[in-house]
């Protein structure tokens, strides 16, 4: 059963590590990789040295070395906290004074078309602009002094580290699962009685399954807010979900690593089933003649990609409503509600997770004997959809399954290979995913 953290607790806690981080030598603007699994002391580090301007680096912690050392060469962080020794060192510094709210966003990396993860870094946030940033997610969400968090997906993973960072910074109190186990979560809401929780789409799945085959039920009365995102979510999982903890608690929203577009209460999906909810506030979301979805936001809500100006400029450009950046998504607006189309060809979403085709074609290109390879997403029934490659060459399954355990972390490797002559290619050299 996960232990509840108090904000007077976290308070404490984030002054000691921010502490520790300034004894090391750590000073605002410096970075801190954490690579460790979720828990109640990771927000406290992560909001102990945002709370100090040091830049937290949150990093799946089941990337491989090949993975995870890219990204240190390239952040060149102050520390790299890897075990829990490290972080509980942090816990254990001299208290000191924190400013009141997050001096930057934690830079989560996400990858892309590319295949090289790209850090999504806000800069250094003025004293109103690191305002605004709570303000606006307490005002969307209710976080409150009553709130009881329980974060049900990996820390490291921006939504659930803002979710529960929110709570903390509005008096309220998270419980962190190691994991996300259905008899365990069951458990968790009646000892708890949790009042708020993000998840996407595949947890919901294998909740139901298992209250199913169990024949078990869900006293969820506890929830005031149930946020849902991160794939699209199967009509019949939605309407359980609004069943099981109340159409006035369910909510949607769309939004990525890089910033947030839009949110949507359940009675406004059932009013126009397919939307993924209006604008958030101080944001506008519009698309372009080809259908491509670009979001204005405000100042505080912008980002760069870190050490890549061509890449941060291609995603931004001048619009009406002022600088606008998009993901790549295919959409349309009708009447203020967004409705997505398509989510971009080269992005595969397994269980919540984004893989970037190329990121694992990368790792993979060099194997003995391959000739060509492409990776691409079919429809899975439990996680939305898994990872699969097609290679050409005489390279065998087990060489490159041996590859893949090596450099990708689990969620990106591919669980099917299938050899074939050649692949599907435009006039211009670019593979038909969709032919795959």
């Amino acid at each position: 059963m996960p232990d509840v953290l108090t904000a007077a607790e976290s308070e404490s806690a984030q002054r000691r590590v921010a502490g520790a981080l300034l004894a090391g030598g750590a000073r605002a603007g410096d970075r801190v990789v954490l690579s460790v699994p979720g828990s109640a002391d990771y927000v406290n580090v992560v909001l102990g040295a945002a709370r100090t301007g040091i830049v937290p680096v949150p990093l799946d912690p089941r990337l491989t070395a090949y993975e995870r050392d890219a990204i240190i060469r390239d952040v060149q962080p102050a520390t790299v906290i890897d075990d829990a020794a490290g972080l509980a060192a942090l816990l254990g510094g001299d208290a000191v004074e924190l400013d009141d709210w997050p001096r930057c966003r934690p830079m989560h990396f996400t990858s892309g078309t590319t295949g090289k993860p790209k850090g999504v870094w806000s800069g250094a946030l003025s004293p109103e602009h690191a305002a605004a940033l709570v303000s606006e997610e307490r005002d969307l969400w209710g976080f409150a002094p009553g709130d009881l968090d329980l974060v049900v997906s990996p820390i490291y993973h921006s939504a659930p580290l803002r979710f529960a960072m929110g709570t903390l910074l509005a008096g309220g109190s998270i419980a962190v699962l190691p994991a996300f186990e259905p008899q365990a979560f069951v458990q968790a809401v009646a000892d708890l009685r949790p009042t708020s929780m993000f998840c996407v789409p595949a947890h919901l799945q294998r909740l139901f399954a298992w209250l199913d085959e169990h024949d078990a039920t869900l006293d969820a009365s506890s929830f005031r807010l149930v946020a849902h995102a991160g794939a699209p979510c199967p009509e019949p999982v939605r309407r359980r979900a609004h069943d099981t903890f109340g159409v006035d608690v369910v909510w949607e929203f769309y939004g990525s690593t890089e910033g947030q577009f839009t949110a949507c209460p359940a009675p406004e999906w059932i009013a126009r089933p397919g939307t993924v909810g209006r604008s958030r506030p101080g944001r506008v979301v519009s698309a372009d003649d080809d259908g491509q979805l670009w979001c204005a936001v405000p100042e505080w809500a912008r980002f760069t990609y870190w050490n890549a100006p061509e890449k941060t400029q291609a995603v931004w450009k001048e619009t009406p409503d002022g600088p606008a950046f998009t993901v790549g998504d295919l959409g349309r607006v009708e009447d203020g509600y967004v409705y997505l189309d398509s989510r971009r060809e080269d992005l595969i979403i397994s269980g919540g997770v984004n893989v970037y085709p190329a990121e694992v074609e990368a790792a993979l290109e060099d194997a003995d004997g391959l000739v060509d390879l492409a990776v691409f997403g079919r429809d899975d029934p439990d996680w939305g959809q898994r990872v699969c490659a097609v290679y050409v060459g005489d390279v065998t399954e087990e060489t490159l399954r041996a590859l893949a355990a090596e450099r990708l972390a689990p969620p990106k490797r591919p669980k099917t290979y299938e050899r074939v002559a050649s692949l599907p290619r435009t006039a211009t050299g670019k593979v038909r995913r969709t032919e795959l």
